[in-house]
């Protein structure tokens, strides 16, 4: 019997409810220990993303059915965990620095994101406090103020800080508001219809790779996108991640999610003409900066929809790009502190988090599976499409719409080990977490590993 959540993902997605029967589950119970199902989220994120692989590789391929894809829990889980398992010469990864963490305020509790320089200064200077200041200058400062007197204040800086809510607190929230009006994942065809389709597959004695041949322009930060993007590199695509030169990406996020990816730094105002080209021949834009702020690029969907007609577009956002926090920066912590989800999961002593970041990591698969559904949707009509996810809207599924976890019997997870591997890359020996996402005949790692960050030239191999 299919998962509801998983049906209601694939649903979400256009697909065919008849192919649900090509969905096999493995299921471990108790890999992740929450109030919340999280473990039936992730399952149903990355089961979809796989089924979707699945029916455009049989399409391109001319297959007679398509092909079995398989979630195993054990897999799902270790990826989900990917950015605290992975390993560079046997050294631990760095996942949020001193300030991004729990405060006591004068009145509730406040959550801080201050990973990125520029987000700690400005979070500093909310705050009135110099450049310098560490943990405990903060923590004099929080205790002084009250939590949404801070949420706003970090905010008008251009900072990340949000208060804790309880789950009702958050329903009667205008934001949450604008959320539950969506579905989980908004699709739509945009620009007029064009021939662009990608070739044919030839069935050869290598693995199916639905996404070959696919051009991605990889326009996103930290988790969520990334990990989508991974996804189709994966599945054979040429994905090439651009940054901006000024705004350096944390070393070991890059190296986390740049599985199968080049890396390119561009200026995009002062070199427009090669954001051109590269705009001109890519199948796939992906985006995930705050809501608008690519716009005055000629990066909106509507302008893109205009000029490249038959180009897929995808927008990732923390709390979705409507409503009064459309244009709020944000994270996957900082979405659980908002939604509930942190409260949920706490004690009356202190607030809680879910055991992984399962609201990038799954919002992540849900986009590589509606980018996938999006190319098969184009092969019958031509046109593009606007695929747009926020991570509050995958916390609303969590938290409102998935119901209870009904522990089903299984094999016992024992730890990642059988789904992690080892490899040498440029950046030195990693271990990492094999992708979970799987098909019959489909590929069993990426073929390269990541590159030095800004170490591919911005043009299309």
């Amino acid at each position: 019997m299919i998962d509801p959540m998983i049906k209601s993902a694939w649903v979400a997605l256009g697909g065919d409810r008849a192919l649900l029967g090509r969905l096999v589950c493995v299921e471990r119970p108790g890999a992740l220990i929450a109030r919340l199902p999280v473990q039936r989220l992730a399952r149903a994120c990355v089961g979809t993303c796989a089924l979707a692989a699945a029916e455009l590789g049989a399409l391109r391929a001319g297959l007679d059915s398509v092909p079995r894809a398989v979630v195993d829990d054990g897999a799902v889980v270790t990826a989900f965990h990917s950015e605290r398992l992975l390993r560079i010469d046997g050294r631990a990864p760095v996942n949020f620095a001193p300030l991004s963490r729990w405060w006591r305020a004068a009145y509730g509790w406040v959550r801080t994101h201050a990973n990125y320089p520029h987000h700690r200064r400005r979070l500093l200077g909310a705050l009135g406090l110099p450049d310098d200041a560490g943990p405990e200058d903060v923590e004099r400062v929080l205790l002084e103020r009250s939590a949404l007197e801070v949420e706003e204040a970090v905010y008008a800086a251009g900072g990340l800080a949000v208060a804790l809510r309880t789950p009702g607190q958050w329903a009667a929230h205008p934001q949450a508001v604008e959320v539950a009006r969506r579905p989980l994942v908004e699709r739509v065809a945009i620009g007029a219809p064009s021939g662009r389709q990608l070739p044919p597959l030839e069935r050869g004695s290598g693995p199916l790779l639905p996404a070959a041949g696919l051009r991605v322009l990889d326009l996103t930060r930290v988790i969520a996108g990334p990990v989508a993007t991974r996804t189709l590199a994966l599945l054979g695509a040429d994905v090439l991640r651009v940054d901006a030169p000024e705004l350096p990406e944390l070393a070991d996020q890059h190296a986390d999610t740049g599985f199968g990816k080049r890396s390119a730094t561009l200026e995009l105002a002062a070199d427009s003409g090669a954001l051109k080209e590269l705009l001109a021949s890519a199948d796939v834009v992906v985006t995930g900066y705050r809501p608008g702020a690519l716009d005055r690029y000629g990066l909106s969907p509507e302008a893109l929809a205009e000029r490249y007609p038959g180009l897929i577009v995808a927008q990732l956002s923390a709390w979705g790009a409507y409503g009064p926090w459309g244009e709020r920066r944000g994270f996957d912590s900082l979405v659980q502190v908002a939604t509930g989800i942190a409260a949920t999961e706490g004690s009356t002593m202190e607030p809680g988090a879910l055991p992984v970041q399962a609201l990038d990591h799954g919002t992540g698969y849900l986009l590589a599976a509606g980018l996938l559904r999006s190319l098969t949707e184009r092969s019958l009509d031509g046109r593009g499409r606007l695929v747009r996810l926020a991570l509050a809207r995958t916390a609303h599924w969590l938290t409102t719409e998935a119901g209870r976890d009904p522990r089903p019997g299984g094999p016992e997870y024992e730890g990642p080990e059988a789904w992690l591997a080892e490899r040498d890359s440029p950046l030195g020996r990693l271990r990492y977490a094999r992708p979970p996402v799987s098909f019959t005949g489909g590929p069993a790692d990426w073929a390269t590993p990541p590159v030095p960050y800004g170490s591919s030239p911005a043009t299309w191999s």
